[in-house]
Parts: C-alpha cells; sequence; structure tokens
C-alpha cells in the first residue's frame, strides 16, 4: 500500500468518525427548527422543510435565558478566577522543587478526578451547610468547581512551568531582579499560553456545570442555564423542539469560542501543556 493511499484511507477514516461524532450536534440544531409534526415524522427529515427560525427568539424570552446565562458566566469566571489566582502560584512551586514524593501526591491528588460529583456532593453540601456557606449559593458553587478541577488545572500548568528553562531564571536573578520579579517578567510571559488553554478548558466544564448548581441554588434568578434547562424535563415531556432551542443557544457561544481559539488550544496542549 502506497503512502499517499494510507494518508487517504486514514483521512477517510478520521471524516467518518467525524461526522459520527458530530452528527448528535447537527441534529440538535435541525430538530429546533423543526415543528411538533416535523419532529415526529417517519422517516424523519434531515433539514426542516419549514423552518421555525422564531423558535429562538420564543425560548429567549418564556425561559428568561438572559438570566441563566449571565449565572453561567459568573459561576464560570468567578471559578477560573480562583482556580488561576491560586493555582498558578502552586504549579509554579511544583514545577521549581521537584522530588519524587511531590510527584506521588500530585498523582493522588489527580485521581479524585475520577469520583464523579454526585458523589462528592453530599459531603460538600453538608460541610457548607454548617459553615453558612449556602446563604451565598453562588460562591459555594465556584469554591465546590474550584475545588474539583483545582488539581487539573496545576498539572497542566506545572507542565507548562516545567518547559520554561530555569536557567532564563536565574539569568533574571543575576541581573538584580528578585523571585518574584523573575516569576512576572519572565516565567509567566513564557508560559501564558499554556495557562490560558487551562483556564479555557476549565471555563468549558464550569459553564455546563450541574450538579452543584442544582444542589445548592434554590433560587430561581441565581440558577444558571444547565439547571434552567433541566426545567424543561418531565414525565410528559414533548416539548423537543424547545428543549434544542434552548440547548442550541446555550451551547453555541462555548463552540464559538472553542472554534476561535482552537489553534491557541491546540498550540498550548502541544507546546507546553503536555511536554
Amino acid at each position: 500500500m502506497s503512502h499517499t493511499l494510507r494518508e487517504r484511507i486514514m483521512l477517510g477514516v478520521a471524516i467518518m468518525l467525524a461526522a459520527i461524532y458530530l452528527f448528535p450536534l447537527y441534529w440538535m440544531y435541525v430538530t429546533a427548527l423543526k415543528s411538533g409534526s416535523a419532529m415526529f415524522a417517519n422517516p424523519p427529515d434531515f433539514w426542516p422543510r419549514d423552518p421555525q427560525w422564531q423558535i429562538y427568539g420564543e425560548v429567549w424570552e418564556s425561559r428568561s435565558m438572559g438570566r441563566y446565562i449571565w449565572n453561567s458566566l459568573v459561576i464560570a469566571c468567578g471559578a477560573v478566577s480562583v482556580i488561576a489566582l491560586l493555582g498558578t502560584g502552586c504549579a509554579y512551586v511544583l514545577a521549581r522543587y521537584r522530588n519524587v514524593w511531590i510527584d506521588v501526591g500530585l498523582f493522588l491528588i489527580l485521581m479524585l478526578q475520577v469520583l464523579p460529583a454526585s458523589l462528592m456532593i453530599t459531603p460538600i453540601f453538608v460541610g457548607f451547610s454548617q459553615i453558612g456557606l449556602l446563604s451565598s449559593p453562588r460562591l459555594a458553587v465556584v469554591l465546590a468547581i474550584a475545588a474539583k478541577s483545582m488539581p487539573f488545572f496545576i498539572v497542566l500548568v506545572r507542565a507548562t512551568f516545567m518547559s520554561v528553562p530555569q536557567e532564563l531564571e536565574e539569568a533574571a536573578l543575576v541581573d538584580g531582579n528578585s523571585r518574584i520579579g523573575a516569576f512576572f517578567n519572565i516565567v509567566l510571559p513564557l508560559a501564558k499560553n499554556g495557562i490560558l488553554v487551562s483556564a479555557i478548558l476549565i471555563f468549558m466544564q464550569a459553564f455546563g456545570e450541574f450538579v452543584y448548581s442544582k444542589s445548592m441554588i434554590q433560587a430561581v434568578e441565581l440558577q444558571p442555564a444547565s439547571v434552567g434547562l433541566n426545567s424543561f424535563m418531565g414525565p410528559n415531556t414533548n416539548e423537543w423542539n424547545n428543549i434544542m432551542a434552548y440547548a442550541t443557544i446555550y451551547v453555541t457561544p462555548i463552540l464559538a469560542v472553542f472554534v476561535v481559539m482552537q489553534r491557541r488550544i491546540v498550540s498550548g496542549l502541544t507546546s507546553g501543556a503536555l511536554k
């Protein structure tokens, strides 16, 4: 088999797998535009014959999506801010002072990531309730997300700092910089791409967080969009076009961020965070 033929076969397989992976996303957009009868047509239409474009405005108004999206942004930005402020310094220290025990400790902490949020929510809820933190439910959700995602951020950013030559810091120290000055003037600018990539990944996770928000935030006006989407669900749910329209409005901003910044994300993962 020639090299060119092998490449074409691999490209064909990649396109087929991508089509299978992306089809549910396509079906979400298509279903949102269908009328009530068209949704249950057999065989199904892969493009609506009479697109219901007005459904987006109707769902936006009837479900107060502006408020839900704003709450999701507040929670996601708050979690990313806490993680970036605390995790960046922690990752730098762990990158510069290395030994086998630090590696073992990081591995054990990272293993906590495999625990589902549904398992962690009960002890977190009880603990936050005892210290009175549930009186500020959005803050409680931000801290819960930060605690859950901090190890993931630290491991990625630590690898980025480890890829920055330590000789550059030593040269800055010789030139009269302090350790803090060398960090902000030399190390941080070189590692910013990996930090940004890690922050984007955390933001995407936090923007779609559901379990902590559903359990800790009881006030409807403070709930994020993920909880708002859940309000559609019931034993006799048949508003699938409205559900898909809501999901489309909810998901599209995250997809747009990923598409716009995909080169930076790939570059950060390959050149820094996974070295």
